[in-house]
């Protein structure tokens, strides 16, 4: 078993968990395989999560100037540092300070889920694509503005079954589209949400009857009989019985909240160290905290056999190279630099100095001691990552 870092290790004394994924995975996973075939990359996955937070993965030795034990801050959560997609949305926050933001959630319906598991890809890109243009289409319509996206894939829900939803930070209003004058929202209110629901549905709806028509969608398995039109046609009005949810949260207080959550949603999985509670080795169960929505989010345990635990966790790992954030609009990667410079020219809104950059980048960089606290930490050895010896390669034939 690889060495943990020390700070995991002393869970109980720092406020860490005690029990990790990786302890859960080595545990289930050489009961699940002996029955399951796998595709290379869950391996690749399953083989990273078990050495996470290891020197396995190469990491860096620090020792504290006030004699602490040496510690191992193997990621950038451990350490404070801001990886490079969370520091280049920090950049386009920080530059449009006087405009509200707002948090819209465009989910899709559970009768789609089969489907979606076996295209995952293809229907992810769907659901980006008909997410943001529909939020494009009404910025242009109701605002005659390029709105500023930022789009966040989810899989899960809190008891790791599949709900795929999209998480989308929206800036309150954009230039024009002749780029002279900024056209601002409320402050308090975007767009009405049953009209997002319904051109949503209608979009995505319109790009799956396509994917269809063009042969690009697989049906395997159970979901053999959908590969006849009347039978897939059959499916699409299941879907679209019922309005599809599309839910504004309350808009954020600022850039600084904005941020906030960025930094710390973006990059969440489907369930964290500190939600797992027992591992029974001898029952071969593992019971995790989850918030039931429909009992007023009320916390309550839920017991999953080891097996059933891998198979959820498995439905979330994302496809190889898949990008789960995405910018739209105003924030769209090509020529986003030139737009912004624009944006912040028509709020009136002085340009970042390179020493905000700076000190903020420097501020976030010191690493501190989990033991004391305190930025004291200096540099003793750097390990290089090992190779991992992998478990044995699967072939997914199903």
């Amino acid at each position: 078993m690889p060495a943990r870092c020390p700070e995991a290790t002393a869970a109980s004394n720092s406020g860490k968990p005690a029990l990790f994924l990786a302890d859960v995975l080595r545990a289930g996973l050489p009961g699940y395989a002996a029955s399951h075939r796998l595709p290379q990359h869950h391996w690749k996955i399953l083989n990273a999560i078990q050495v996470c937070r290891t020197p396995l993965l190469g990491a860096h030795l620090y020792q504290c100037a006030h004699a602490c034990v040496p510690t191992w801050p193997c990621t950038g959560a451990a350490t404070g540092i801001v990886p490079p997609a969370r520091a280049s949305t920090a950049c386009i926050g920080s530059g449009l300070r006087p405009i509200p933001y707002f948090h819209l959630v465009f989910t899709l319906p559970h009768a789609l889920n089969p489907l979606i598991q076996q295209n995952q890809e293809t229907l992810y890109d769907l659901l980006f694509a008909s997410a943001s243009q529909t939020l494009l289409t009404f910025g242009r319509n109701n605002l005659g503005a390029v709105l500023g996206i930022t789009a966040v894939l989810h899989t899960w829900s809190q008891t790791l079954l599949d709900h795929y939803h999209l998480h989308c930070i929206v800036s309150g209003g954009g230039p024009s589209r002749d780029g002279k004058v900024w056209n601002a929202s409320r402050s308090d209110y975007l767009f009405h949400v049953s009209a997002l629901s319904k051109v949503f549905r209608a979009k995505f709806c319109q790009g799956l009857q396509q994917l269809y028509a063009e042969n690009q969608l697989l049906f395997h398995g159970q979901l053999q009989p959908l590969a006849a039109n009347r039978k897939f046609q059959e499916l699409v009005r299941q879907a679209t019985r019922t309005s599809w949810v599309v839910y504004s949260k309350r808009p954020f207080a600022g850039p600084q909240q904005v941020l906030a959550y960025l930094s710390r949603y973006t990059h969440r999985v489907g369930i964290s160290n500190r939600r797992l509670l027992k591992l029974n080795r001898a029952a071969n169960t593992i019971s995790f905290d989850y918030k039931d929505y429909a009992d007023g989010a009320r916390h309550k345990e839920m017991v999953l056999t080891l097996s059933e635990f891998i198979r959820r966790l498995r439905l979330h790992f994302l496809p190889p190279k898949f990008v789960k954030i995405r910018h739209y609009g105003l924030l769209a990667n090509r020529g986003r630099r030139q737009r912004l410079e624009r944006a912040r020219a028509l709020l009136k809104v002085p340009t970042l100095e390179a020493s905000d950059h700076t000190d903020a980048s420097t501020a976030r960089s010191l690493p501190r001691c989990p033991h004391c606290g305190w930025a004291a930490l200096f540099l003793v050895r750097v390990l290089k990552p090992s190779r991992l010896k992998a478990l044995p390669p699967r072939t997914d034939t199903s």
